[in-house]
């Protein structure tokens, strides 16, 4: 008997592209999507048909308790993606964040407490470091919540922990640094530079060009994730998964433009900058645990491997019939 997975936020950026892995790979895959009265069941929908026949879809909601435990009948082990992500939108709906992030982490574990699950992967963000006091930053970075949401993913992380100290249940903690690659939203810098340079624009209209980041394209993730779960040695764990490799916003501008073949320029957008306070300065990851515990590694480290990953996601944003899905002249929160 294949084993059966239950993933969440499989409607999702990531987890569409999680839940395509764990298909090929073999696994029997439960994919639960957020409710919705047009039956859209998000990036799935976009998956080959062979692919989508192999997947069980099943709607919901993550702040549902009743929902998620029956979603989590039947399954061996959970990856816990959904969330809310977008920074911006915590500043405006914050209450959402807490209730998403919070009781729906909440949900998961007591439902897999209760059906004895033997794995569950819970998802972190590396926004959960704030501005980098050290780099690379490893696990033992303090916590330093910089906006609502990496506050309520920080609550998040820890309620998943509590159950593997109060109650002995095999939990990992994954946490993604900024990931990247096909069907992400335009929320993010990545996709947002892409469609709006896609789409003719030579000006282009962006947040802060100083802060840096670790850049993870989503094959590299998506293999992470599948690692953290498939590993005895991950539980009660947190794992980076990140390239090791930081790059400013302003330089990564320049490589997409390059990648591109197009000159722009770049002005900036207030509503676009974050409250001085809480705009994460530095993020780099230190991937040596994820290393030397679960034998993960980049295959898209480095600026090289950046730019080969930015220039598969060019490709795909180039497509006409999957640009007309971005609003390209509107800022996406």
């Amino acid at each position: 008997m294949r084993e059966r997975v239950l993933v969440t936020g499989a409607d999702g950026f990531i987890g569409s592209h999680l839940v395509e892995s764990l298909v090929r790979e073999g696994y029997v895959v439960r994919a639960f999507v957020l409710y919705n009265s047009f039956n859209s069941w998000g990036w799935l929908d976009s998956l080959d048909k062979e692919i989508l026949s192999d997947i069980e879809v099943v709607s919901g909601d993550i702040r549902d308790p009743f929902g998620i435990s029956s979603a989590v009948e039947g399954c061996e082990s959970v990856l816990h993606l959904a969330a809310l992500i977008a920074i911006p939108y915590s500043y405006n709906s914050p209450s959402t964040y807490i209730e998403t992030n919070v009781q729906g982490t909440l949900n998961i574990m007591q439902a897999a407490r209760a059906h004895g699950l033997s794995k569950v992967v819970h998802t972190s963000t590396s926004e959960v470091y704030g501005t980098a006091r050290f780099v690379p930053i490893t696990e033992e970075h303090p916590y330093q919540p910089q906006s609502p949401y990496s506050a309520s993913k920080i609550g998040a992380d820890q309620v998943a922990m509590s159950y593997y100290h109060a109650f002995n249940l095999p939990v990992a903690v994954i946490r993604p640094f900024n990931t990247y690659g096909p069907r992400q939203s335009a929320r993010a810098v990545i996709p947002s530079v892409i469609t709006q340079i896609a789409s003719g624009q030579k000006v282009l209209k962006l947040g802060s060009l100083t802060p840096t980041r670790d850049f993870n394209y989503v094959e590299d993730i998506v293999n992470g994730f599948i690692k953290v779960m498939e590993s005895e040695k991950s539980v009660n764990e947190v794992i980076n998964i990140g390239s090791n490799f930081e790059v400013s916003i302003g330089d990564l501008v320049s490589i997409i433009s390059e990648v591109m073949g197009e000159e722009i320029r770049v002005i900036s957008d207030e509503q676009r900058l974050r409250p001085e306070n809480s705009e994460v300065n530095r993020l780099w990851a230190d991937n040596s645990k994820a290393r030397e515990l679960i034998g993960w590694q980049p295959h898209y480290g480095g600026r090289e491997g950046l730019r080969r990953g930015l220039q598969k996601t060019v490709e795909w944003f180039s497509e006409p019939k999957n640009l007309m899905k971005y609003k390209t002249d509107i800022y996406n929160i």
